[in-house]
């Protein structure tokens, strides 16, 4: 069984390294790579890696934080350069901690790890009765004021883009400005409960009270209007939710 790896490093040698090492190892395969950690995480919920190789000192959200919003089932190996990090991580589940500059074979045996453990998994699910379908996750994490705020989606109105960060608009009239760009804010969402409808708009769409005839969507009081861009998905979703009158 080859485990799928990703890893999240701001270094690009400690990247290659790690890469370098992965192609070493028969049982790994190379998903994918970067040196942004906000980039990283959108590719990890999507893709869902056996294994995620992290850095713990990153710019805007580091390995521990990151590793808060893994996948369930997604092992966790972190590399860094500073000892003091080893406790933390043993804190959050992870499968090894390894001290840059890495060896091969300290990199090898983690791998080893994180192998078995997959094994002792497939095992036992495959043991067990067929589990219910996933809950969707009903929250999420905002990185602002030095720490990371819990937001429950129900309690997003809409985003709005500016530039490098996003500003979370909050029924209880509260703001959260967090560095993301909207793009990469849009990949991470639920498409089922938010949809783009402009360049710098992310709109929470139960929360969407009316729609004008020119395309601007009522919201507690604010309008947003509906870009060229974004007007063909947004109409497609209006339309299967509307009631067309035959008189």
């Amino acid at each position: 069984m080859n485990l799928k790896c990703i890893v999240v490093d701001d270094e690009p040698l400690a990247v290659r390294m790690i890469e370098n090492y992965i192609s070493r190892t028969p049982f790994l395969d190379m998903e994918a790579s970067f040196t942004d950690p906000v980039l990283a995480l959108s590719e990890i919920q999507s893709r869902r890696p056996d294994v995620v190789f992290m850095d713990i000192q990153m710019p805007d959200l580091n390995g521990m934080e990151l590793s808060h919003m893994v996948p369930e089932g997604t092992k966790i190996i972190f590399t860094t350069a500073f000892k003091q990090y080893a406790y933390e991580s043993y804190e959050v589940s992870a499968v090894d901690f390894l001290l840059k500059p890495v060896r091969y074979q300290k990199f090898l045996e983690a791998a080893e790890k994180a192998r078995r453990l997959a094994g002792l998994e497939k095992a036992a699910d495959a043991a067990a009765r067929p589990a219910a379908p996933p809950r969707q996750a009903d929250s999420i994490f905002v990185k602002c004021d030095g720490g990371m705020q819990k937001v429950f989606l129900n309690d997003i109105l809409y985003f709005e883009g500016m530039k490098d960060y996003v500003r979370v608009i909050l029924a209880n009239g509260n703001n959260l400005v967090t560095h993301i760009t909207i793009k990469a804010l849009e990949d991470m969402l639920p498409r089922d409960r938010f949809m783009r409808v402009h360049r710098s708009y992310i709109v929470s769409l139960d929360r969407i009270g009316s729609v004008s005839p020119g395309g601007d969507i009522s919201i507690e009081g604010a309008f947003i209007h509906v870009s060229d861009s974004f007007r063909q998905d947004f109409d497609a979703w209006l339309g299967s939710r509307s009631l067309v009158s035959d008189g």
